[in-house]
């Protein structure tokens, strides 16, 4: 697990000096060592920063395939059954260097040139220059677990695994884009996109084939993966439920097993649902010594998970860490330091919790655990899920019942995960046939934030509409005669899966402590799999996730087996006086009419009666998106801040 940064301009010779300051900006993802390769002759500039994980002692990168450096190869992130695959190369007369994973993606490429990407397993994000072919290939993961991002001009590229890298070339100009700002505070990015003007996100499941034509550079993006569910608008639903909960069970465990392979100790987050409950449980059976557990235990009863946790890790004898976290350990410098690492606004403090804990894995000498993270995506577990599915595939005479109880027994995350009232777009209706339920909160937070852009913003982004956005670069074809709880899943998979989850929620917070998080349901082989699972299958007896269940019962206790989907969030700071005491300061800093006025994002007056406004406010529901509209609020001006401006981020 490393970072990766670089530039390709062509005909200018690269400066090491300007190399180092962008790598500088990702010491974080690498303490344990650095390297660099330039090529003055073909204007190349490669930097890797190294967390050491496999081959601690030989596994400086960049890597070369010859002494001539024909082939270079810098990579972020985890190559699984790389053994296997270096024993057959080796048997084909295939020498290697070093003992580490990522020296088999060099190979495989030497053997199989673009296709070589389709012998991958893992977590990854490669940088590899071809120089006798004159190319450059990016390259991001099935999923976009591990993150790539990239700034084209006239005179070539730049890329690196954070934005802040190649915000430090001289020639990237610092600002943030308009249209993001609009996304950032109705939450949801466009696939592709990121807060910065001129600045790219690799797409997962793609890879860009950079190529010199004459003076210039021809970019062919790739699409060599996706989550493909089958064209079967009603399929049957099985007789036999077996086969499903055994395929799901074994693929599981093999994805839990190439992710404890290290050369340093394996850990595992630990919340109160079944997803990282399963895969502590079989980290546990694998393991010959008892697993360090890692758990964020929050100051208000309706949010914390601890006690449910520890229930399995008394079942496993982990060593479980609880990590408690109040209000103060929320808000403040901690705040501010989450935002430079997480690069976007996040609805929700839990980025912030999140980083603490990562934090807490370092100090506790662990550089990797094993995470949840993917599971509510392959087997239907979030509650948006079960709506669509009881609105479009439960008949009439028993959905009014079951919807309520859905919306009862998730009433605290109302506003926030299950909009109040129903919101449809056009775009969405024609996309995936009607609005997916995930989608309609952030619709009710759009019609609320618009009004609080400065108006200058406001005049640009009249006539943009984020959601067609959306919609519009979501392949309508991967949608086509799927079953309406694949079409949603996928509308999901494609922009908060990774925009989300494996970004502010995962990777960002993980990797500012230099730790890896490794995610066994985003296995491909797994999740191929689950894809091809029948609805009814995921959903059975309105039970989410039914087939893991099904699939883990052995493994997890009564409780847990038994216990409904619970969203994992962070206490919101309006919801009583008290949290929102603590959020007070950053307030005074950064949404005062000169923060505000320096930042020209928002509009003061608009601002001061949100902010006064939601003091007032009395409805549940409307005090949880007040929330979430104030910390977007904050996350612009801190970005702003810190990114625009160039002030450094409070010290850790």
């Amino acid at each position: 697990m490393c970072g990766i940064t670089g530039y390709w301009h062509p005909g200018t010779p690269p400066e090491e000096s300007t190399l180092r300051s962008m790598m500088a900006t990702l010491v974080h993802r690498g303490p344990d060592g650095d390297g660099c390769h330039l090529d003055e002759q073909r204007g190349l500039a490669m930097g890797h920063v190294r967390l050491a994980i496999i081959d601690l002692e030989h596994g400086e990168q960049p890597l070369f395939d010859s002494p001539e450096k024909n082939v270079v190869l810098t990579a972020n992130g985890e190559l699984y059954d790389y053994k296997l695959i270096r024993t057959r190369l080796a048997c084909d007369g295939v020498r290697f260097s070093t003992k580490t994973d990522s020296e088999t993606a060099l190979q495989l490429y030497r053997r199989h040139g673009l296709d070589f990407v389709h012998q991958l397993r893992g977590e990854f994000a490669l940088a590899l220059f071809d120089r006798a072919a004159q190319r450059l290939i990016l390259v991001r993961d099935r999923f976009g677990i591990k993150p790539l991002y990239i700034h084209r001009s006239d005179s070539g590229v730049i890329w690196g695994s954070e934005v802040k890298a190649i915000l430090n070339h001289p020639a990237v100009p610092r600002r943030l884009c308009p249209r993001a700002t609009l996304h950032q505070m109705m939450q949801v990015m466009a696939p592709g996109t990121t807060a910065f003007s001129g600045i790219d996100a690799v797409l997962p499941g793609h890879m860009l084939v950079i190529e010199r034509v004459g003076d210039s550079l021809q970019t062919r993006s790739l699409r060599y993966w996706d989550a493909e569910f089958p064209q079967d608008e009603n399929p049957a639903d099985p007789d036999d439920c077996s086969p499903f909960i055994d395929g799901v069970r074994e693929r599981l465990i093999d994805a839990v097993r190439v992710r404890l392979e290290a050369d340093v100790p394996v850990g595992c987050y630990l919340s109160g649902g079944i997803d990282s409950c399963s895969t502590l449980g079989l980290a546990t059976a694998m393991q010959q010594s008892h697993v360090r557990a890692f758990t964020i235990s929050f100051d208000d009863d309706a949010y914390d998970e601890a006690s449910i946790a520890a229930e399995m890790a008394n079942r496993t004898e982990a060593r479980q860490v609880v990590l408690d976290l109040c209000r103060e350990d929320l808000y403040g410098a901690h705040f501010e330091r989450t935002v430079w690492h997480t690069e976007r606004t996040f609805y929700n403090t839990l980025a912030v919790a999140k980083w603490h804990m990562s934090r807490r894995v370092h100090e506790d000498g662990y550089k990797v655990v094993i995470t949840g993270e993917g599971s509510d995506e392959l087997f239907s577990g979030y509650p948006f899920f079960k709506k669509d599915f009881l609105l479009h595939c439960i008949s009439p005479a028993e959905r009014d019942q079951l919807l309520g109880a859905l919306a009862q027994s998730n009433s605290v995350f109302q506003g926030a995960i299950l909009a109040e009232d129903v919101a449809a777009h056009p775009a969405m209706e024609d996309l995936v046939g009607f609005t997916p339920a995930w989608i309609q909160p952030w619709m009710h937070v759009l019609e609320r934030v618009r009004p609080l852009l400065a108006p200058a913003l406001r005049e640009e982004l009249a006539d943009y509409d984020p959601v067609a956005e959306i919609a519009r670069r979501i392949d309508p074809e991967m949608l086509c005669s799927r079953h309406p709880l694949d079409r949603v899943q996928y509308t999901w998979i494609k922009t908060m899966l990774e925009g989300q989850i494996l970004t502010w929620g995962g990777d960002r917070v993980d990797m500012a402590n230099s730790m890896e998080s490794r995610p066994p349901f985003l296995d491909h082989l797994l999740a191929e799999y689950a894809f091809q699972i029948p609805p009814t299958v995921r959903i059975r007896e309105m039970r989410e996730k039914w087939v893991l269940r099904e699939a883990m019962r052995g493994v997890l206790p009564q409780v847990l087996y038994d216990r409904e989907k619970f969203a994992f969030m962070a206490p919101p700071a309006t919801i009583d006086q008290a949290k929102r005491s603590a959020v007070h300061s950053l307030v005074e800093r950064h949404l005062s009419r000169d923060a505000l006025r320096r930042a020209q994002a928002f509009d003061a007056d608009a601002v001061a009666a949100f902010l006064a406004a939601s003091k007032q406010q009395q409805d549940r529901g409307r005090a949880v998106q007040d929330d979430i509209i104030l910390n977007h609020l904050l996350g612009i001006q801190i970005l702003h801040q810190q990114l625009v401006q160039g002030e450094p981020p409070p010290a850790r």
